[in-house]
């Protein structure tokens, strides 16, 4: 709050009246100091005929023989209400300046632009979906026609001087189990290689699987010896390849075989609850082996990069290809 005191020291003449609430003061009625007491409008009850006022306690001499109204003129100004004014004053100011709006023909034009770029992107995707790269056509030669034509020709002449052979003896009864991998490119086989290798579910090269031997078997192997070798695993090396190597199919997905109640959900019907029995099934050549050996997918041996680029070297250290006895744990052991 603040006062501001105004002290006006007149000579007035009798029963003039002021008021103080006007802006204006006249000075029309002023005249000289008479000796009668005044009694005013808005001022004091008594007499005023002192020689010294204290107003606003301040000391004013007052001459003799005049009579003096002595009034304070109080201006009070609130600092908040003035706070308040002039943040209203400042608010209707940022009001009324105006903001700069984008018309409402650019925003029509910049949504059908989106829609469209939107419509272009997915036709685009879409054509990216149906033109698949697949593999990039390759060049043969006349040589590599001559030479697969040659290679199915030695085949079917191999099949049918087998035929007229008699068929291969019977391992030993304690034998009962075989283990095949395919270490020789296929193309350009006979059709009936192909048909053998697909029973045998070696579609790619150094994939293997196990076989039960019998008459059939036998005469199978006998048909795709060029291409695979084979031999009779034991025990470490059926329990290294499930344990590292072995997978199962669900829906589309290759699975690996690490928890016994989902080898127990699935096989439980066989017998099979755990792994272990799994790995006994196979080995031991049980009731549910054709079970247990369709639920595992071929083996994907791998090959060092290395011996993958020098393949002569390779094919060297895996020997040639056809029947290995026992020597197939080495084998096994090289590309497990």
């Amino acid at each position: 709050m603040w006062q501001i005191g105004i002290i006006f020291n007149m000579e007035l003449s009798k029963n003039t009246e002021i008021d103080l609430t006007s802006d204006l003061l006249s000075f029309s009625d002023l005249k000289p100091a008479v000796s009668n007491p005044i009694k005013r409008k808005g001022w004091f009850d008594s007499e005023v005929t002192p020689k010294e006022y204290r107003a606003d306690k301040e000391s004013v001499a007052v001459p003799d023989k005049s009579y003096v109204k002595v009034f304070a003129v109080t201006t009070t100004i609130d600092t908040k209400a003035t706070c308040s004014t002039s943040a209203a004053t400042m608010a209707e100011a940022e009001s009324k300046k105006v903001i700069k709006l984008v018309p409402e023909y650019l925003l029509k034009k910049r949504k059908a632009y989106q829609a469209i770029k939107a419509t272009q992107a997915k036709l685009a995707l879409l054509e990216k979906r149906k033109v698949s790269k697949g593999k990039p056509i390759k060049f043969k030669r006349l040589e590599d026609f001559l030479k697969d034509s040659h290679k199915k020709h030695r085949d079917e002449t191999r099949i049918r001087r087998a035929d007229h052979r008699p068929a291969p003896p019977l391992p030993p009864a304690k034998n009962k189990l075989a283990f095949v991998v395919r270490i020789r490119e296929i193309k350009g086989v006979s059709p009936k290689v192909m048909k053998v290798i697909q029973m045998l579910r070696l579609r790619k090269i150094f994939s293997g699987a196990f076989v039960k031997i019998n008459k059939t078997s036998m005469a199978m192997m006998k048909m795709v010896e060029p291409y695979v070798a084979w031999g009779f695993p034991n025990l470490k090396s059926v329990r290294e390849l499930i344990l590292k190597r072995g997978q199962t199919r669900i829906g589309r997905k290759r699975v690996p075989l690490t928890d016994n109640t989902f080898i127990e959900q699935h096989m439980g019907k066989h017998g099979i609850i755990c792994l272990e029995d799994l790995i006994h099934e196979i080995f031991s050549v049980g009731k549910g082996f054709r079970a247990a050996n369709n639920f595992l997918l071929p083996f994907k041996l791998s090959v060092a990069r290395h011996a993958a680029r020098d393949k002569a070297g390779l094919l060297k250290d895996l020997g040639k290809p056809g029947f290995r006895g026992t020597d197939i744990n080495s084998i096994i052991r090289q590309l497990n």
